[in-house]
Order: structure tokens, then sequence, then C-alpha cells
């Protein structure tokens, strides 16, 4: 019996209207042109994805707390020095968050390599070349992303691609450079890109695509400044017919979820039977903290006063999209399903994007959110990806024309707002790029790496008050005490820590 097939199953149609939990059915299986008999190796891989230790609390707070878009939100004291670290900088050796980060990432690692180990190795699990070869491209794509994510966050780290049968670090697997490392993950989305199809049928809607390893192809080389690569890469996904923008209203919420603006999402659900087991603490770390019926999540990861009074444009409805604001006794606000919210919640605002349907909450009767998806690259990244690489590489008209189409969706149809970018002088451009990333990007885990790689961070952050971060030490993560301990010394530690 293979486990949690379903949970990649896709919401295209009715969000409850899934396939039988840990079972194939004649009609799921086999999949033509599916990589079936490697299924119970490859869900293993795809089900960290929803791993605590990935993608909840110590992934919110190294992406999103740590940049100028959020703070940490709930009391004061919640989370204790680990999340306070975060936000405030700096991040110590001990820090159980960074700690967990790397555990959830090189487990969410050897996942990967176990499924590519059944793939090349076992005999016993008959398949076509073709079966085995995209079986091949999903997991390389889990794990490029898996790397992709640990380089961001420490740097120099363990390079990894046979199976350990303990921690890395017990494992005694030296560092290799970021370069090498990035020179890993670029093998592994390039050959996720050639092998993956363009889509799945319906039943598999959440597995990665050729859209989506090429989408997350060209942030990697966006990260390194390979502007031509980053700017040919992103064009085979904006051509390739598969993707277009939605509003940005449905965009976050449950009906939104694998629309044809997503291009890559972690998949989650929940039912009435089981309300947790099967989904991602994602939304509730970061939904409203309050009492009764509005005690909704931890109150994680609230957007900063920087980005709710400076970064919008008049009008921009992003901005509401973006940021819940808790009522006052002057004003009452509406959630995006028109509930009062009420006055005297914990945090003065919340981050909109993860506000989940009360009919939801109402059938499965859970408050929490373990149902949402976690969105981790759009079509509207894609298209501002070509168009900040296209400025870079001295070609302002196609920049421009990616640009205004964000933000004509953003716009929609209000001809009084968010005016067309027109100059073509390529430091303004530079700039409006990256405003624009903030405006529609904000809360969704990508500000403090472009920050950082845009060379702006300590700038930024100093600006908003995080005055303790050195960009010379900060951009990364330290390298987890405890590892380098139970590595006997071979993990060395990253500069400044």
């Amino acid at each position: 019996m293979l486990v949690v097939v379903s949970l990649f199953a896709g919401c295209k149609k009715d969000f409850l209207d899934r396939m039988p939990q840990g079972q194939y059915t004649t009609e799921n299986y086999p999949y033509p042109g599916g990589s079936g008999p490697y299924d119970t190796y490859l869900m293993g891989a795809y089900s960290e994805l929803r791993s605590f230790d990935v993608h909840s609390q110590s992934f919110i707070c190294a992406t999103s707390i740590r940049s100028d878009d959020a703070e940490k939100g709930s009391d004061p004291a919640d989370g204790g020095a680990n999340a306070i670290q975060m936000d405030n900088f700096p991040v110590s050796p001990d820090n159980g968050f960074a700690n967990s980060l790397w555990k959830g990432y090189f487990n969410f690692v050897n996942k990967c390599n176990i499924a590519l180990d059944q793939i090349k190795n076992n005999a016993a699990i008959e398949a076509t070349p073709e079966i085995k070869t995209q079986a091949e491209a999903e997991a390389k794509f889990l794990r490029g992303y898996a790397y992709f994510n640990l380089v961001r966050f420490f740097g120099r780290v363990p390079l990894v691609d046979s199976v350990f049968s303990n921690s890395v670090s017990e494992s005694n697997v030296p560092q290799s450079s970021a370069a090498a490392i990035y020179t890993l993950i670029e093998s592994d989305l390039q050959f996720a890109a050639a092998n993956l199809p363009p889509s799945w049928d319906a039943k598999f809607v959440g597995r990665a695509t050729m859209g989506a390893a090429n989408g997350l192809l060209a942030k990697v080389y966006l990260t390194q400044q390979k502007w031509g690569p980053a700017m040919a890469t992103a064009s085979l996904v904006i051509n390739s017919g598969q993707y277009s923008l939605i509003s940005y209203d449905t965009e976050f919420r449950e009906q939104g979820e694998n629309s044809m603006e997503s291009v890559f999402e972690v998949q989650a659900t929940a039912t009435a039977a089981i309300p947790n087991d099967i989904g991602v603490q994602y939304a509730q770390i970061q939904g409203i903290r309050g009492a009764g019926a509005w005690n909704l999540g931890w109150g994680w990861n609230t957007p900063s006063p920087d980005l709710a009074n400076n970064a919008y444009e008049p009008g921009d409805p992003r901005k509401t999209r973006t940021i819940l604001f808790t009522s006052t006794s002057d004003t009452t606000y509406k959630t995006i399903y028109g509930e009062d919210i009420p006055v005297g919640l914990t945090n003065p605002m919340y981050n909109n994007k993860v506000y989940t349907n009360p009919a939801m909450r109402a059938s499965i009767g859970n408050l929490s959110g373990y149902w949402f998806n976690v969105r981790i690259l759009r079509y509207a990244d894609v298209l501002l990806m070509y168009a900040e690489a296209a400025n870079e590489t001295g070609n302002p008209a196609e920049a421009l024309a990616k640009l205004e189409m964000v933000r004509a969706r953003a716009r929609a149809g209000n001809n009084a707002i968010l005016p067309p970018v027109t100059t073509t002088d390529q430091a303004l451009l530079r700039d409006a790029i990256r405003h624009e990333r903030r405006v529609e990007l904000a809360m969704e885990h990508d500000r403090f790496f472009d920050l950082v790689r845009w060379g702006i961070a300590g700038d930024r952050l100093q600006a908003v008050g995080k005055t303790s971060f050195n960009e010379s030490r900060d951009v990364l993560l330290p390298i987890p005490q405890t590892q380098i301990d139970l590595s006997k010394g071979v993990l060395t530690q990253n500069p400044g820590y």
C-alpha cells in the first residue's frame, strides 16, 4: 500500500474532492506516462515539504521575519531567544530554529537520495526507461530545491548525493563551497527541466513540472547574477503556455490553489476525520492570535510598520490583500470574507495571504488551517525575474513589458492607480523592479534573499531598526553548534560567529 499519494492530488475541482487516502485505485494507478513504480519513495520525499522543520516555524523565521517586511509578532516572549534572534540579530550558533532547518532540509535531501538510489539500483522494480528518467527528474527537482534553500541559509554545506544512514554531521561529510553546491543545484534542475512533463493529470496536480524546474532554475541563476541564463530560462516558463495571472485576491484563497498562476506549491489537505495529520502548520503559525473564534493561530510573522506605511503606492490593492489590520476603537476592518475583525487582538496586523476560509474551518472543525497550501513559486515572480534579468542585460523594453503585466493585474482595470513604468534608465528601472518585487511578493519568503543578493541588506535592515544586523555575518545563518559537535569538528563555523 502506497502512502500519501493523494496529498498531491489537485484541487482545480472542489477542494475537498480528494482521492482515497493512502491507496491507489483503478482510477489513479497505473498512471500512463507517470512514475508510479517509484511513488513510494518519491512521495516520501514530497512529504518532507510538509515537515515542520522544512516549511513551518523555522522557515518562516529565516525567510520572512529576518527581513524588513515582517516582525516576529505574537506575545513578545513567545518563541524565546530562538525567535527573538531571528527578528533582531545576531542568530547564535546554538539557536534551535537554525538547527531545525539544518536537520529538516538534510532529512529532505536524504529522502530525495533514497528515491534516486531506488530508481538507479532496485532491479526488483520494473519500469520503462522513460518512467525511470521521469522519476529521477522529480527526485532531482526536489533535491535541487532543498539544496537551494540550504545554500541560501548556510552558505557552505555538505554536498551529499548518496544515501546516508545517520545524520549528515555524524557521517562526517565536510562542507563544500557555495559554488560547488550551486553546480549541483543547476545540474539537478537542468535534468528535471529536460525530463519532467509540462503538466500532470488533475489527479496528480502539485507534482513537479517542467515549468517548476525552469522557474526555480531561473531564480538560481538570478541569485548568482547570471542574468543571461536567468532571462532565457524564465522565458521558457513564460512561453510555455502553461501559466497566466489570475486575480490577486483569488490567488491567496483556497480556491486559488494550483491555479494557472501556480508554478509550484506545497500540497496540504485536511478532513473532519483527519484535521491535522495530513497538512502543514504553515498557516496556523501565522494565523490571528486571539480568543474563541478568533484564536486562529500563533500570530507569528506579522507585517512590519515599514511594509504597511512605506512600501505601497497610493491605492495599491495589494496592500490590503497582504495586510490584515486589527480593528480599533475608531475603525472596523473586515476580512476578505466580510467578517468584522475584533478590537484587541494580540497584534495590530497579520499576514492576510494565509487567512483561511471560515466555511473551510467550519466544515473541517479545525481553526488552524492545516489544509492551506504553501506557495513556493508564482508566475508573477517569474515575470519579475525576467524583467530584472532583461534590465540587467540592456533590454529595457522587455523588462518594461513584463513589469507592466504584473502592475496591470494589480491595477485590475483602475487606471487611476499604479501608472505604467516608462523609464528606460537602467538604474531607475532597477529600482522600479525591486519595488515591484517587494509589494507583489510581500510576506512570501523572497524579501530577505532579495536584499542579500542585491547587496543592500545592511542598509535596509538597519533603516527599519534591526541595528544589530551585520552584513559581513548575518546574510548567512550560523552552522548549528550541535552539528559541529556531532561532526567532531569536521564542520566549521561561518565567519563572524
